[in-house]
């Protein structure tokens, strides 16, 4: 059985939960099934939220997030998670950005992001 996921995130920056919340309950997904984590200072931002959400999702289901930027902290790690997804069999939906990865266009966009994200990690693999 497949299911609809969703991930929000925000931190003490303005960033605000409940809306993206809300979004992500009226884009269809059950609130029981919606991962988030809120950060409220500088300190180590593990994400719990994010790697149990990642760790819970099978081949078939969707993942929902608001905005792209929410599955990273940089563009490296937002590619890196995009990649992931794709490579899992896991469709990815963002809502501000209109990325749909069950969509042809959309596997063509995470095909490149997941690219970029392979070249970032041989990047940073090699002896400066």
């Amino acid at each position: 059985m497949t299911c609809t996921l969703g991930y929000a995130t925000a931190s003490a920056l303005g960033q605000n939960l409940e809306a993206q919340l809300a979004a992500l309950i009226d884009a269809g997904v059950d609130p029981r099934r919606v991962f988030t984590d809120k950060f409220s200072d500088s300190a180590d931002r593990v994400r719990a939220g994010l790697h149990a959400m990642l760790s819970y999702a099978r081949s078939g289901d969707t993942v929902i997030v608001v905005a792209v930027d929410r599955l990273g902290r940089t563009t490296a790690e937002a590619a890196r998670t995009i990649a992931d997804l794709t490579e899992r069999g896991i469709r990815l939906r963002t809502l501000k950005e209109g990325l749909d990865t069950g969509t042809s266009t959309g596997r063509v966009v995470a095909s490149v992001i997941a690219s970029l994200a392979r070249l970032d990690l041989q990047a940073h693999r090699q002896p400066h």
